[in-house]
């Protein structure tokens, strides 16, 4: 063996091992970060959509219930409502009509001029064979959590229905089951809009449920909360 072989300085035998461990602690890192964004991003959605889902029924299915809760869903250009809000109309009226329900809360939009929501739902359940004395107007239902904070909080409900599209009803019932609300909900039809429409409506409903629940877990104030309104005792109590 020559000198210049006996003075090379030998490898230590766990050299490899030294640079794999650091290599191993950044991918467990990069997985756990992982891990945690998808319980992060998973969590609320699932338990928004969760707690709807077990709280849907079909029309039929409902049981008897003092409150339909409606909310608003637009108007037309000659400010009647809009076909996805007289879907959710005539669901209520139906609800009505077989004696399921008593009264019917209209909760809508009326923050600007000519655009008056709960006045054009009354009006439209009226025309159709609802007593208006059965009929009780939120004028401040501005989202689905106002809406559902303000049923419980302002008018006294305890129990109810609530009624919207099929992609938004679990949503719904989730914001009014934390607000307070023994809640069941019905799921009406979104057919007719264009595909490319309605696509983006249930991307944005992902969106808002992550809203809905962080509303629903803070205990968000409604943008006008206001004082105790006595339409749906009186309505109830006059049934």
């Amino acid at each position: 063996m020559s000198i210049e072989a006996e003075q090379l300085p030998a490898a230590p035998p766990d050299e490899p091992a030294r640079h794999a461990r650091p290599a191993r602690r950044r991918w467990r890192r990069r997985l756990l970060v992982a891990a945690a964004l998808v319980v992060v991003l998973l969590v609320p959605l699932a338990w928004v959509q969760g707690t709807g889902q077990a709280r849907l029924r079909a029309l039929d299915d409902v049981r008897d219930t003092p409150v339909a809760i409606v909310l608003g869903a637009g108007l037309r250009p000659d400010g009647s409502p809009s076909t996805y809000l007289r879907r959710r109309l005539d669901a209520a009226r139906a609800l009505y009509e077989r004696g399921t329900v008593q009264v019917i809360l209209v909760s809508g939009d009326n923050g600007s001029v000519g655009h008056d929501e709960p006045t054009a739902m009354h009006d439209y359940l009226v025309a159709n064979g609802v007593p208006t004395s059965a009929v009780v107007l939120d004028y401040a239902g501005f989202d689905t959590h106002d809406s559902c904070v303000r049923a419980h909080r302002v008018f006294g409900v305890d129990a109810a229905v609530v009624l919207t599209q099929d992609y938004h009803v679990r949503r719904a019932v989730f914001s009014c089951t934390a607000a307070g609300i023994d809640t069941q909900g019905v799921g009406v039809s979104s057919a007719g809009v264009r595909s490319a429409q309605l696509r983006r409506w249930e991307l944005r409903e992902v969106a808002a449920s992550y809203k809905g629940w962080w509303d629903g877990l803070t205990g968000r104030e409604p943008v006008h909360l206001g004082p105790a309104e006595q339409g749906v005792q009186d309505a109830l109590r006059d049934s």
